[in-house]
């Protein structure tokens, strides 16, 4: 009796966990037909949209036929979020009049109300997409809420907010450097400096504030800003920057030095190069070889004979080529004993690095 009543338990219990894993299945293959339906959806929806942008483009809105198909998915939030997204896209490829009819396009069917709503929610990506798709569709008007995201913890929002006010207001919307406290990347201080086309003549204590930044990212920033600008009345400010902490903003400095120089950089560079980190030493060497200034080159045959990093040595010898020595570096070569400082000559030479 025992035996049978624990044979049927265990057959209820195969029978109702069999059935579960038959719910499971069902609802994997109902999750994956509507995740099919999906798709396909937004695919046909992007090949249309794709139509309609190529057209309006290449025609203009005036000269094509309406599009039925168009019309009908038009109402959808879906098919206009996924018009808004290929539109800030399309704008990215595009210029002059193609630009302008994409807008066009995005105010015709009204899809700022969509970007606005973006700036609403709570997921992360949204909030990035509608500053985003608002900055590519020059709404101005959005300004004052994207200014709110520039404290943002997420570094996605902060930084499309960043883009956007520097596209809307040029050297003006950088204001958010005097306070900012994280990194700016390598990637968004180029996107930044792509977008600033002038500095205005009053904006010297602007950048010299920059200048003296604790952050070490602004510093750099700020540095390729003079670089671009070619900002010659802070030549000073930038001699000050090679006694920073950071030796990465003494790298920038020395690289800024190259581009703003005078009659007294290679002179200065020489007197503070003794007591530089050895990275930055190596930069002062490059700067040299691409300057070409003759008054440097005592100061490369003593780096190369007496430097005691390798790396310092190859490329006070490259600066040398450059400044065609060839003759002097063949001189050492045959009289030299050390393999290693043979070698790197013989790299220098064969290599024609000047």
């Amino acid at each position: 009796m025992f035996l049978t009543t624990s044979i049927h338990f265990l057959f209820l219990v195969f029978l109702g966990m069999l059935s579960l894993v038959l719910l499971l299945i069902i609802a994997v293959l109902i999750y994956s037909f509507y995740q099919y339906r999906e798709s396909m959806q937004a695919y046909n929806w992007s090949e249309v949209i794709n139509k309609r942008i190529s057209e309006v483009i290449v025609y203009g809105e005036d000269e094509i036929s309406p599009d039925d198909n168009f019309s009908s998915a038009s109402g959808s939030s879906l098919f206009r979020n996924l018009f808004l997204q290929k539109l800030a896209e399309s704008e990215k490829k595009f210029s002059g009049a193609a630009q302008n009819k994409l807008k066009d396009l995005f105010r015709e069917y009204g899809l700022q109300e969509e970007a606005f709503k973006k700036l609403s929610q709570k997921k992360v990506h949204l909030i990035a997409g509608g500053i985003q798709e608002l900055t590519a569709m020059n709404v101005e008007e959005a300004l004052p809420k994207i200014s709110t995201f520039l404290s943002h913890p997420s570094a996605q929002v902060y930084q499309e907010a960043q883009y956007a006010m520097v596209h809307f207001k040029g050297f003006e919307g950088l204001h958010f450097l005097s306070s900012i406290t994280s990194t700016i990347s390598e990637w968004q201080q180029l996107r930044l400096l792509i977008s600033i086309n002038q500095i205005p003549d009053n904006s010297g204590d602007h950048i010299k504030s920059w200048m003296e930044s604790s952050n070490d990212s602004v510093v750099i920033f700020t540095l390729k800003l003079l670089r671009k600008f070619q900002i010659l009345s802070l030549y000073l400010s930038v001699i000050n920057l090679l006694d920073h902490s950071s030796s990465e903003v003494r790298i920038q400095a020395v690289q800024t030095l190259l581009s703003l120089e005078n009659s007294s950089t290679i002179t200065h560079l020489m007197e503070v190069y003794p007591h530089q980190p050895v990275e930055v030493q190596k930069e002062i060497l490059k700067v040299m070889k691409k300057s070409k200034d003759r008054r440097s080159t005592d100061f490369l045959k003593d780096q190369l004979l007496n430097g005691t990093d390798s790396g310092v040595k190859v490329y006070a010898a490259e600066a040398l080529c450059a400044l065609e020595k060839q003759e002097y570096l063949t001189e050492v070569l045959n009289r030299e004993t050390s393999e290693e400082l043979i070698q790197i000559i013989k790299y220098a030479l064969q290599e024609k690095v000047c």
